[in-house]
């Protein structure tokens, strides 16, 4: 079950406390914890680091990154896959990656856990875009079916296994159906 917020705090405050497992998220002055995944959750997030990665990173072109904490708008949140092109995800110095990512990604890619309300992850998809995300994507594993969601586009709803899904822009070579996503709960 998800914690009931009690009081507000600032996102600074936010910052300096200690993660939580599962991890908590910081919107609109309070603290969110997200629910525990579960199977079809973490089968469906762990395939898609795995094809993306396969894809994408390979290609030197983006890198996906599961459970990820995304500061940036006055949130702070955690999308179950973040997907950063190569050239915006944040480095040190020394050109390794730094642990503190302030800006939207690119594409982000929440799956719906029991009990979770679509209206909250869909708003965090919302403020991504609204920050320079290209793309989101809602994942509903009881419905079987993707909500795509680009700004200033009307979202879909799709559910039909042969669909090809709608990709960002930055993500050629990748191809990913409806039916492939579910397809990784059953085999």
């Amino acid at each position: 079950m998800v914690q009931t917020p009690i009081k507000k705090i600032t996102l600074e405050e936010f910052l300096q406390l200690s993660e939580t497992k599962p991890a908590s998220e910081y919107i609109d002055g309070q603290i969110i914890q997200k629910p525990m995944p579960q199977g079809q959750h973490s089968t469906i997030q762990g395939q898609l680091v795995i094809a993306i990665a396969s894809t994408l990173q390979s290609q030197g072109m983006a890198r996906a990154f599961p459970e990820l904490r995304c500061t940036f708008g006055g949130r702070s949140i955690v999308p179950d896959v973040a997907i950063f092109q190569e050239h915006r995800i944040p480095r040190l110095e020394n050109g390794k990656i730094d642990n503190n990512f302030t800006i939207a990604p690119d594409w982000t890619i929440e799956i719906l856990s029991p009990d979770q309300s679509t209206t909250k992850v869909l708003k965090n998809i919302n403020h991504c875009l609204n920050h320079g995300s290209q793309m989101g994507w809602l994942i509903d594993p009881d419905a079987e079916s993707v909500f795509v969601c680009e700004l200033g586009k009307q979202f879909a709803v799709l559910d039909e296994v042969s669909i090809q899904l709608p990709l960002p822009e930055f993500s050629s070579g990748l191809s990913l159906t409806v039916g492939d996503i579910f397809d990784w709960l059953r085999n």
